[in-house]
């Protein structure tokens, strides 16, 4: 099964597209094999888009209580930081293999570049991400005293590479999230929102753009 359809470099950087959802497994062997490659400088950094069949992916801060609909949708562990977090189709994933030893050997700031990256790509739409000191992801004011989530962020480094990464709800099943407490949040305080929730008619091809658009403003 061909999983990568499409890929160009641009900056340096590999962008690869798959256009059908990516099983999971498949999607981390792939990840595996390319940052033992990028360790070994036998292959560029990769940015890698795709999408998911639905499935929840449990981090290392993972907590049973947490998980409220065990039978609904497959489980994986995964090496990555954070909690649970759901995929599926509509939600676009982009796996960050970059070098860190090259661009500078700082958890902090690698991650500090990635919440960066995703507002400003989502300042094309007009929308405005958000950060919060209590809470992972980036956030938006609904403006009736509740946030939502409109990105989460989940990654891991091996040897100061980089992997797993991002996911940005463009027009996901919002409903299949309650099938968990998203990352830990508080469903009485926080919500789950997408482009297309917010008002927003964007297609994956427009989010596209708009992170190959704002990479480069990010990760200098």
């Amino acid at each position: 099964m061909t999983i990568i359809i499409a890929s160009s470099i641009k900056d340096g950087v590999e962008w690869a597209f798959s256009n059908a959802p990516v099983p999971y497994e498949q999607a981390l062997a792939k990840m595996k094999e390319r940052v033992e490659k990028i360790r070994h400088e036998a292959a560029r950094e990769l940015v890698w888009l795709l999408e998911h069949p639905p499935i929840l992916t449990a981090g290392t801060s993972a907590q049973p209580g947490d998980l409220l609909e065990r039978a609904r949708f497959p489980i994986f562990q995964t090496g990555r930081g954070g909690k649970y977090t759901y995929h599926g189709p509509g939600q676009r994933v982009i796996y960050v293999m970059l070098d860190l030893k090259k661009r500078g050997p700082d958890i902090r700031k690698f991650v500090h570049d990635l919440e960066e990256w995703v507002i400003r790509a989502l300042a094309q739409f007009n929308v405005r991400g958000e950060r919060r000191k209590d809470r992972i992801g980036i956030w938006v004011d609904r403006r009736n005293g509740k946030e939502d989530k409109v990105a989460a962020l989940g990654i891991r480094i091996r040897k100061w590479v980089s992997f797993h990464g991002i996911a940005i709800n463009v027009e996901p099943n919002l409903t299949h999230f309650n099938s968990i407490r998203p990352c830990g949040i508080d469903a009485t305080q926080f919500g789950i929102t997408s482009l297309v929730d917010l008002g927003l008619p964007v297609t994956m091809d427009d989010l596209d753009v708009a992170l190959m658009e704002t990479f480069s403003e990010t990760f200098k």
